[in-house]
């Protein structure tokens, strides 16, 4: 999980990091090590700087870990949201859209949500974050459902069942690689939609799978 550090310059008189370097060793060592490691002189010894190059990008801890929730908003919260929103021709598609963000560790990084969901464990404001989150994820399933014809509490209760499992799946740990998970595509198409996939539709997703 990295960030782009296209509009980063290296400090003057320090050239050796920038603050996507900062936030990049940050997340990692969220996702490895947990929010209580996430420290500015343990950074800063790991990335062989002072404390001066953090203060010069961040005001101060706080800071660097609301960039890491705003990052964990941009990229796994935005890949579920903008794929539930994808223009579809059949509820199936907006389905397989949604499976993308499981199906790309690029486009949703499930070490971060863990390790976003176990940080809230810690902190009542993190937990209001990811209440949020949790909710416009579901909101965005839910109204692809009813884009697609089905009833209000039908819409909601299969977007439930989506992602609930989903997210579950992940909390679980299951190691299932994706091409195992693939080869049932079919059936949990029909569990989730009610509906029966062509072959052109599996052969849809199998093709981005081997894209990846």
């Amino acid at each position: 999980m990295t960030m782009s550090a296209s509009q980063d310059e290296p400090t003057a008189g320090n050239i050796k990091v920038t603050r996507a370097d900062w936030i990049n060793l940050a997340l990692q060592t969220l996702i490895s090590d947990g929010i209580e490691s996430v420290r500015v002189l343990t950074l800063g010894q790991k990335l062989g700087v002072s404390r001066s190059s953090f203060y010069w990008y961040f005001e101060g801890r706080q800071d660097l870990l609301d960039q890491l929730l705003k990052h964990w908003q941009d990229t796994n919260t935005k890949a579920i949201v903008e794929r539930a929103r994808r223009p579809a021709e059949t509820i199936i598609m907006g389905v397989m859209n949604v499976f993308e963000c499981w199906a790309d560790e690029r486009l949703f990084d499930p070490r971060l949500d863990f390790a976003i969901r176990e940080w809230a464990r810690r902190s009542a404001d993190v937990r209001r974050v990811i209440d949020r989150a949790d909710e416009e994820r579901l909101l965005a399933i839910r109204d692809m459902y009813r884009r697609h014809g089905y009833d209000g509490e039908d819409a909601f209760i299969r977007a439930r069942v989506l992602y609930y499992m989903q997210i579950g799946y992940y909390v679980l740990d299951l190691k299932e690689p994706v091409e195992a998970r693939v080869s049932h595509l079919a059936a949990y198409l029909r569990s989730f939609t009610g509906l029966e996939p062509s072959e052109a539709d599996v052969a849809h997703f199998m093709r981005f799978i081997a894209a990846r």
